[in-house]
């Protein structure tokens, strides 16, 4: 129907995830969790969001 994957930026997928799993993880903080728990799934998530980018998942 149309091409998905048309003008694909790898560092935006990134950013964004970065900035949501950051934002999810920073009230997290807020509320007791260790900073190093939140800092892994923040690179967690942005690996995830790498990956699905290159598989044209998203």
């Amino acid at each position: 129907m149309y091409n998905k994957q048309s003008d694909r930026d790898p560092v935006g997928a990134v950013v964004t995830a970065l900035v949501g799993a950051g934002t999810a993880t920073s009230f997290a903080v807020a509320r007791g969790q260790s900073p190093w728990v939140a800092l892994g799934i923040t690179v967690f998530a942005a690996a995830l969001a790498l990956l699905c980018d290159r598989l044209g998942w998203l």
